[in-house]
């Protein structure tokens, strides 16, 4: 990694759309850990290291550096991956980049997402006087208080706590410089990109009033508190940290829903939708978010192709409802019956003569019926 850059890595698709992931001040891009991968499904995510912490040099930043600067890093590094417009969630001073970002370069944002952090942090001098102690001391003591500032009582991840301890001490210091010059509130009205807040409620650095600050001054925002969650929110409610950036970076269950429809057709949602219940909606909410906004959206497999072993797959396991259902599905996304008749009979070596003689008289029926209803 060169130490012009910093250091990051990249999970998901590479034709998928970008989101850049930002850690909080003492930790590095282990942080995202459990949340990360899960989100690579669907994006292309690239998470990176403040200077000076996990992999990156601590010559990438000086005394009296700014959230300004951090700013332009990411951009730099964002420019070097050839990714011009990215969705950005960040975490406290990592967030605090995202507001910058949406501040300042609005062309390059295409959605912000701001974790347990702030439009300010609580003035200059309690920073100040922690950039000195760091000169000073070194980060001994900050390791000691990390379980305590980050995470609600009795819970810690050792590997975080360890980033603290590695952290090199100058380069922690300027970042602290960085926060302490850090307030946007004036300029919050500007950000006009989807912005979504999440708080912790029992976070003692960034309580919930700070995001609601910031979720009251920014059209349109989102606010959402979790409880049992404290400073850093991706490591202790990582699920619920999960399924809001789901919800607003790609729309869940309304972007599978549109997907749902294009495939199988309004008569048929429709026709599912007012069947839902109390009692299935769960599940209805399942299929929408997870195999039509996740599976069938992932640019890996055209959806060509994904139509193809889904007929292998449902003639497999007998499921002859679901394979009428999928052939009228395929013919939409461009099979002809042709090659539907090939799939079926790849089917009748690997799935068995039987099997594959019931799917072909499904096919066959469902292929006339849509001959009748053209004619």
């Amino acid at each position: 990694m060169t130490e012009k850059l910093l250091n990051h890595r990249a999970e998901g698709p590479a034709s998928a759309p970008p989101l850049l992931l930002g850690p909080s001040l003492g930790t590095s891009y282990a942080l995202w850990d459990q949340v990360a991968p899960e989100l690579a499904v669907s994006h292309r995510v690239v998470r990176w290291d403040l200077p000076g912490h996990g992999g990156s040099a601590p010559g990438l930043i000086a005394p009296g550096a700014t959230v300004a600067d951090l700013a332009a890093q990411v951009l730099t590094l964002a420019d070097s991956l050839g990714i011009e417009r990215f969705a950005y969630a960040g975490v406290s001073l990592g967030g605090a980049v995202g507001l910058h970002l949406g501040v300042h370069h609005p062309d390059r944002v295409s959605s912000l997402a701001v974790i347990c952090s702030s439009a300010h942090f609580n003035g200059s001098k309690p920073w100040e006087e922690r950039a000195a102690l760091v000169r000073r001391e070194g980060l001994a003591s900050l390791v000691e208080s990390a379980d305590a500032r980050w995470f609600t009582p009795g819970f810690t991840v050792p590997r975080l706590v360890r980033d603290q301890a590695e952290a090199d001490p100058e380069a922690y210091a300027a970042c602290c410089d960085a926060l302490a010059a850090f307030d946007l509130r004036v300029r919050l009205a500007e950000i006009s990109v989807p912005t979504l807040l999440i708080a912790g409620r029992e976070d003692r650095a960034t309580p919930p009033p700070h995001l609601r600050e910031i979720a009251d001054a920014v059209a349109g925002a989102t606010l959402v508190e979790l409880p049992g969650a404290a400073h850093l929110a991706p490591a202790e409610c990582p699920e619920a940290v999960l399924t809001a950036l789901r919800a607003h970076f790609d729309g869940g269950a309304k972007r599978g829903m549109e997907v749902r429809r294009a495939v199988l057709g309004d008569t048929h949602v429709d026709r599912a939708q007012a069947r839902q219940s109390p009692f299935t909606a769960r599940f209805q909410d399942f299929i929408s978010r997870y195999a039509w906004g996740e599976i069938w959206t992932d640019p890996t497999l055209s959806r060509r192709e994904r139509s193809m072993i889904t007929l292998t797959a449902l003639v497999a396991h007998g499921h002859y409802d679901e394979l009428a259902m999928h052939v009228r599905a395929a013919r939409r996304n461009g099979l002809t019956p042709d090659e539907i008749g090939a799939v079926l009979l790849q089917t009748a070596v690997y799935c068995g003569v039987p099997a594959a003689n019931s799917a072909f008289a499904t096919a066959q029926r469902v292929l006339a019926e849509e001959d009748g209803s053209r004619g």
